[in-house]
């Protein structure tokens, strides 16, 4: 009967590669996937904020453009554009804020 001599140098050696490898496997592989989307969703927040700030505003100079007399001026109408505008901006909020949960209550 043959019996193999094992080296212990050998052994300790794949022992290590097979450690990083898995190591690598496990956290860094998983961390670049998860910086793409965070890099993504960052992306998306940021084109949104823009988004909503471009329509609030716009909707702000419209209503003092086109608004009854007196939005642009003093007077007691002066206060409806920024109104208007406040209102704009509550409602995308309330609409982010349904389909954001939809999509949480698809998933779960």
């Amino acid at each position: 009967m043959h019996v193999a001599k094992s080296n212990p140098l050998g052994e300790a050696q794949e022992l290590q590669k097979m450690l990083v490898d898995y190591a690598k496997q496990e956290t860094v592989e998983p961390l670049k996937t998860l910086g793409k989307y965070l890099g993504l969703g960052i992306a998306g927040a940021v084109c949104m904020f823009l988004g909503f700030f471009f329509l609030v505003l716009g909707v702000l100079r419209l209503v003092q453009a086109e608004g009854p007399d007196g939005t642009n001026g003093g007077g007691g109408l002066s206060l409806l554009p920024y109104g208007a505008a406040i209102l704009t901006l509550v409602s995308l909020l309330a609409l982010l804020a349904m389909l954001l949960n939809r999509a949480k209550n698809r998933v779960m």
